[in-house]
């Protein structure tokens, strides 16, 4: 069964009552999650009405959705310690009735952390090493006993390790594209690999990259989930393709070639295509989120239509 998610970019400019329709319309139209991405700053236009934080938002739509997936891809490891995290994902899983996933990235955006004020050391991928470590250790301890870690970066003494998630564990995701130590680390520590807009072709080759670091510690690759994130730009015609490529400042033939994009039967292919390729699930990047009307027809026309 192939998963479709969708995937919003509110940094762009969202209020969180927008993201709730979205997000409403996700969960009545079928699909499998509403995931958003952890930033602080627009890239490119000006972000009004500006950012919403990716947990805050993710704990309101606990208590106002019912059934789909909630997450993100991914949140970066300057923004909070992980002690924190864990605490933040747990309780957003016990609000959920245990719907939240963890997206987990090194970050990348140096402007936004200068807008705000963040640290952005210059090695970050040893902070998300330790981050999955942590957090992950201080999810698996029991009850009634203590998680302690001493790492170059985070130090915890005697954790009581509470609140428990309802989900034992909690689904990790880990994306990247590097190609060894990305893989390792999804290998070790994650539910689910993630290939954010890769070209397409290189997919196949992304999802073996993990698949080997998996046996190269005894890990059965199938535990794992393979998924992709590809923007989303679908028409009932050509006319309405190019009306709402224009919407997004996008150019037709770069949406045909990067993403699940065109007429329907384009889409259909596209994504029929990753699932030959080994994507257990894939995340539709919707720029335009007030035009609900878009996620419609993927829901109604093209869904339907997946090899499964």
């Amino acid at each position: 069964m192939t998963d479709l998610r969708i995937f919003t970019e509110p940094q762009q400019g969202a209020s969180y009552d927008q993201l709730l329709a979205v997000a409403r319309a996700t969960e009545d139209l079928g699909f499998d999650a509403f995931f958003r991405s952890d930033h602080y700053l627009a890239m490119g236009g000006d972000g009004l009405p500006g950012p919403t934080d990716a947990w805050t938002t993710l704990a309101g739509l606990a208590r106002e959705t019912s059934r789909i997936k909630l997450g993100t891809l991914v949140s970066s490891v300057t923004y909070r310690h992980p002690g924190i995290l864990a605490i933040q994902v747990a309780q957003v899983d016990q609000m959920s009735g245990g719907r939240a996933e963890l997206g987990l990235g090194a970050g990348w955006f140096q402007r936004e952390h200068e807008a705000y004020g963040i640290p952005f050391p210059e090695k970050r991928f040893g902070l998300l090493e330790e981050q999955l470590a942590v957090i992950t250790g201080l999810w698996s301890t029991p009850e009634g006993e203590t998680f302690d870690f001493d790492g170059e970066h985070y130090r915890l003494v005697d954790s009581p390790a509470l609140p428990k998630p309802v989900q034992s564990p909690v689904p990790v995701l880990v994306g990247g594209n590097g190609p060894r130590r990305t893989p390792a680390l999804a290998a070790r520590f994650a539910s689910e690999y993630n290939a954010a807009f890769p070209e397409i072709e290189d997919i196949p080759k992304r999802f073996a990259a993990v698949r080997s670091a998996c046996e190269e510690i005894g890990r059965r690759p199938d535990d794992l989930r393979y998924s992709a994130a590809l923007v989303l730009c679908v028409g009932k015609d050509e006319a309405e393709f190019r009306r709402r490529a224009e919407a997004i400042g996008r150019e037709p033939d770069e949406l045909r070639e990067h993403g699940v994009a065109g007429t329907v039967d384009e889409a259909v292919a596209t994504l029929n295509g990753m699932v030959a390729a080994g994507a257990d699930r894939v995340y539709l990047q919707v720029l335009d989120l007030a035009d609900l009307d878009h996620m419609e027809l993927v829901a109604r026309e093209v869904a339907p239509q997946l090899d499964r």
